[in-house]
This record gives C-alpha cells, structure tokens and sequence, in this order.
C-alpha cells in the first residue's frame, strides 16, 4: 500500500493543522479506511475517540484549542505538562476539563512559601483507637495532579514532586507508595511576576514534557466568553468519552503501534547534536530530551490518523518540547528562545 495519498482521504478530521509552521504545501500522509488492517482500524477508531474530546471541551475551552491539543500530546505521551502564562486565562479550567474528559481523578494544590513537601505526598497520624499510625495520602496519589504557580514553592517543596514525576511513587517516612498507573502534573507559573518565586531547578524542568503558554483568547472567542459567561461549574459535570482503561491502551498503542524509522531517528540525532554544538547555547538536549521528541512526535502522529512519524510531526513541536531543556548563552537569554530553537531545528536538513 502506498502511504502517498491526497488531503480529500482524510478519515477524520483534525484537531489542529499538520503543519502550521510549513509555509509550503506538503503531500500528506494518511492511512484510508478502505485500506486499512485491522491494527490500522484500531488507530482509526482510537483516533475518533480524541477528536470527539477537543470537541466536548471546545464548548468550554474557548480559544484554546491548540493549548487542548498540545496537553493531550503530552498526556499521552506520558509526560508531564508546564503551563506558563498570565492569571485568569484557563490553565486550572484546563487541566480539569482533561481530567474529568477522561475519567481520571483530579488534585490541586495551591504551592504557597510556606507549603510542606507532606502536604502534597501526604502524612501518617496516630489513631488513638486502634493504637498505630494511619497514613493519609495527599494530592499526589491523583490521576492528574494541577500544581498552581509551583514556583512560589521553595526548593524542598518543589524537590518533593521529583520522584513522583520520573518515578511514580513517593517514599515517606522510609516507605515507599506507588501512584496511580495514569499520572501526570500539570503544573503553572506566572512570567511576570519575579518576587516571592523560586525558580525551577534544571533537573525539575527536564521532567516536563512540554513547555505552552495559553495565551489571550482571539477577539470572537473573548467576545462569546463575555456572551454566556464561565462555565468552569458546568465542566464538573463533564460525562467522560472513554474510561480509564481505553486511555490506557491508547497510551500503549502509541508506544507500540507508531512506527519511527531509522531516517527519522537519524533525523532526531542530527537536532539533539545540532543543539550541543550551536553557538546560542552553553548546554544541549540531554537523553530525557530526545527521548522527549520521539515520544511526543509518535503521538503527533497517532493524532493524525497515522501509524509511522514524519518528519513534520517532530517540527511542529519542537519549540515546545526543546527550550526549556536547553541552556542558552547569556547574551541571548533575552531574546525568543522559541526563534531561536526554530532557527536550530531549521538548519538539520530534512529527511526525504
């Protein structure tokens, strides 16, 4: 079968644009129904069950649809997510939209200076009736966890989050607790304000998936939030569109059904060494970051109705998954690191 096809063949419509960096008009790639195996079919239908979730929350997520698409990229990448922008524009609405979409539990803590590390994984207190300590879990033990400007957390609070991000289990009091098999931490800063904030260590940073930024709402869109008002109350009553265990399964399909080929992990390398050698930075993409771009352009992929990765898939993410992974050079800490990974990505030839 030829995997050269023609935009009209396209099952299912899209959640956002293949390639909205891509100036030029590119053939696309896509897997038919009147073609497909059963495996093929499998992604097909698995397909429509995400874009029937960017619909749902659409309604309540006004605006923000590349902000939704780009969450359950990382989400189903099995990564964690960092949300930076401004108060008041969706990032908690967000989060829970997500979270009760897909069945899953959902936990916020609100990171304050004087937040302990026990208030989020939880603590033992002494039962007087049966004599012996109880432990009592904290936020952590959720599907998906909403930490609320977690850089005004000290160190040792924001330290208490590492283990649960890359391992998924906490140790308290010398016993270790696994979390929950679907786990992630959506967590949000604000860029404007500097006083009172601890900023997040470099080894925490490594451990999002992806860095977004929400962003105003388009002029239509705002104007149809003023219109009929929030409905961050109506989203609590959100009916899920698959259980836990179909989001289970898709995550494994991801893992195992997305096919990369060696000329695009060539083309992988060439970026992850491209960024060890630029001029703009003092430190490149470790492992954990290349890992990163595999894994998220699969299921760039998976979302387009395709079981192999192009390169496109990788493009399109780059200055999401890359910048806040990468040290840049003194001089250029003020300019637009997305531009400037942009340019570094640019500058690898792409695979034909």
């Amino acid at each position: 079968m030829s995997y050269w096809s023609y935009p009209s063949y396209w099952s299912y419509p899209l959640p956002f644009p293949l390639c909205p960096s891509i100036p030029y008009p590119l053939p696309l790639f896509c897997v038919t129904m009147k073609c497909m195996d059963g495996k093929d079919l499998a992604i097909g239908l698995d397909v429509n069950k995400i874009h029937h979730i960017t619909d749902s929350l659409s309604t309540y997520l006004q605006g923000k649809e590349r902000s939704l698409a780009l969450s359950l990229i990382s989400f189903f990448s099995r990564g964690h997510l960092l949300i930076e922008d401004l108060p008041g524009l969706g990032k908690t609405t967000l989060a829970i939209g997500i979270a009760k979409s897909l069945g899953l539990t959902f936990g916020r803590i609100q990171c304050t200076s004087d937040l302990l590390p026990t208030d989020i994984t939880g603590l033992s207190i002494y039962n007087k009736t049966s004599g012996e300590f109880e432990f009592h879990p904290g936020p952590i033990f959720n599907n998906i966890v909403l930490c609320d400007e977690i850089n005004r957390a000290t160190p040792k609070t924001q330290s208490a989050l590492l283990e649960a991000m890359e391992e998924k289990q906490v140790t308290i009091e010398g016993k270790t607790y696994k979390l929950p098999r679907l786990f992630c931490v959506i967590a949000t800063q604000n860029p404007a304000e500097q006083f009172g904030t601890f900023p997040l260590p470099g080894s925490q940073l490594d451990r999002f998936m992806m860095k977004i930024s929400i962003g105003y709402p388009s002029r239509q869109a705002e104007k149809e939030i003023l219109k009929i008002g929030s409905k961050r109350e109506d989203i609590y009553d959100i009916e899920p569109v698959v259980s836990q265990d179909e989001v289970s399964r898709i995550q494994e399909e991801i893992s195992h059904s997305i096919h990369v080929s060696d000329k695009i992990l060539e083309y992988t390398l060439s970026i992850i060494q491209e960024t060890r050698t630029s001029e703009y930075l003092s430190a490149g993409l470790s492992t954990r970051g290349a890992l990163t771009i595999v894994n998220t352009a699969r299921t760039n992929a998976f979302f387009h109705d395709r079981n192999f990765v192009i390169p496109e898939d990788i493009r399109d993410l780059v200055e999401y998954t890359i910048p806040h992974r990468v040290i840049f050079r003194e001089e250029y800490e003020n300019l637009n690191k997305r531009e400037i990974v942009r340019s570094i990505v640019d500058a690898v030839p792409t695979p034909l």
